[in-house]
């Protein structure tokens, strides 16, 4: 059965696209199928997996608005498709940033996304929603779909604020509008073992969170930094990097947790 996942953060600027777009092709490179929605009308997340935004005949919003499928609105990368790590692709652009409003009045504003997957469940094994920083309707619609949220986050004091924000609206979304919301995990992102601070927030989060936190550890890596502007996630454009080996790495650990029960 399908796996839906919101990759998360209410704090800006803490790698969720890059999260995305490495740990989608991460896991289509270790056998699985994948489909990368993008809710982020920014677009990155499209971008980062050899999509041009400005291109798209369809997109989520076309999706959302419930004038196109799923199946009719999803791309594949050729860049994806000769690096061997092949997902399909929901894509955004700036048109999206125009269904918050549009969505206001409609019925089943906050399922749309939901009842737009079910019809597509069958053809993957893995779905990972890219959602925006705020908590929006495009960031509610991804999580009133999803089995659970990849918290990325650095290692950091302000990041240990935004997650317990985050938290809060987890379980108020759990509470109200889907039963089987929770935190998958937290993914410590950008990391740098010299760094003393990074090293006892680290040690703080797996005394609080336990086995919610993922052993895999992302480095900070500037081949990881440099992949988006070729339009690629860092897994396809530096295999061989630090960065992209610990996605892959990560992209195992995932596949090992979904086979237990998500608590």
């Amino acid at each position: 059965m399908v796996k839906i996942f919101c990759i998360a953060n209410q704090k800006g600027g803490v790698g969720k696209t890059t999260t995305t777009v490495n740990l989608a092709a991460g896991l289509a490179k270790v056998g699985q199928r994948v489909l990368m929605v993008d809710l982020d009308p920014q677009g990155n997340a499209t971008m980062g997996s050899g999509v041009d935004k400005r291109k798209l005949a369809l997109t989520i919003y076309d999706v959302l608005l419930e004038s196109a499928t799923v199946a009719e609105a999803r791309v594949k990368s050729d860049k994806l498709v000769e690096g061997g790590c092949s997902y399909d692709i929901l894509g955004a652009n700036r048109e999206l940033a125009g269904a918050e409003v549009e969505l206001v009045d409609v019925e089943r504003r906050e399922k749309r996304l939901k009842t737009a997957l079910a019809e597509v469940a069958a053809d993957y094994d893995f779905i990972l929603i890219d959602c925006p920083p705020s908590l929006s309707l495009l960031t509610l619609n991804g999580l009133c779909c999803a089995h659970g949220v990849i918290v990325p986050m650095q290692c950091e004091y302000f990041a240990l604020e935004g997650l317990t924000d985050l938290v809060n609206t987890i379980k108020q979304v759990h509470a109200n509008l889907n039963k089987d919301l929770a935190i998958i995990g937290l993914l410590r992102v950008m990391f740098d073992p010299r760094i003393t601070l990074q090293q006892q927030v680290s040690e703080q989060l797996k005394s609080h969170f336990g086995d919610k936190v993922f052993n895999t550890v992302i480095p900070r890596n500037v081949r990881l930094a440099e992949a988006p502007s070729y339009g690629l996630p860092g897994v396809v454009f530096d295999p061989s990097s630090k960065g992209a080996q610990a996605f892959v790495a990560f992209a195992e650990e995932m596949v090992a947790r979904i086979e237990k029960p998500l608590a």
